[in-house]
């Protein structure tokens, strides 16, 4: 699956198209793509905050103990393999409303590779500085929007109108789910699960 990560940057819709007509099992292509892909932001992040620390200003770098570091990061990769399944999932029930029934997998694959510049980005957290994560991940974020618009209509076999509707559908719940987590993550700071900074 990893052939497809410089296709789907370089020339998605041409990608598009072989990632739709390549026959695998959802699986495979959660051990050979989702499970890969998703651990680098939790790996970098990891290493990044033990060792260099967040650098917010012109402040001293903050590190965090390993334990909450590692805490963090399997938390992360777990919310990130939930998040792909749950787009998928999301994906293949709107697509009835849209007038296409494509399978679980296709919607799974659609979701995941839609993400993709969202997973590469995770290299940035190895040096976790705050504007350098914000000035690369804003244009990694307006990429993915453009791989959901430009893979939505190609993957779910529907026509360019209904294609532009069921992308806007789905990166509403994207951003809700965002929003959802976002709140998640304060419901359990403010108790008792905040991180653990080194003195």
């Amino acid at each position: 699956m990893l052939p497809h990560l410089f296709g789907i940057i370089v020339s998605p819709s041409k990608e598009w198209i072989k990632i739709r007509d390549e026959e695998t099992t959802l699986g495979r292509f959660l051990l050979s793509y989702v499970l890969i892909m998703a651990a680098i932001a939790p790996i970098s992040g990891y290493i990044g905050t033990t060792t260099f620390g967040w650098e917010i200003g012109a402040r001293e770098a903050i590190k965090l103990t390993h334990e909450s570091a590692l805490t963090i990061a399997i938390a992360y990769y777990m919310v990130m393999i939930a998040g792909v399944m749950i787009m998928g999932q999301a994906i293949n029930w709107m697509g009835h409303t849209y007038g296409s029934k494509q399978s679980l997998m296709r919607c799974v694959r659609l979701s995941a590779y839609t993400v993709t510049p969202l997973f590469l980005i995770g290299f940035v957290e190895l040096l976790p500085i705050l504007w350098l994560n914000f000035v690369i991940g804003l244009p990694a974020l307006a990429y993915t929007v453009k791989l959901l618009y430009t893979g939505l209509p190609i993957m779910m076999e529907v026509d360019d109108d209904h294609g532009f509707l069921f992308s806007s559908a789905i990166l509403s719940v994207g951003m809700v789910g965002l929003v959802l987590m976002m709140v998640g993550m304060a419901i359990l700071w403010f108790n008792g699960f905040a991180p653990h900074f080194v003195d």
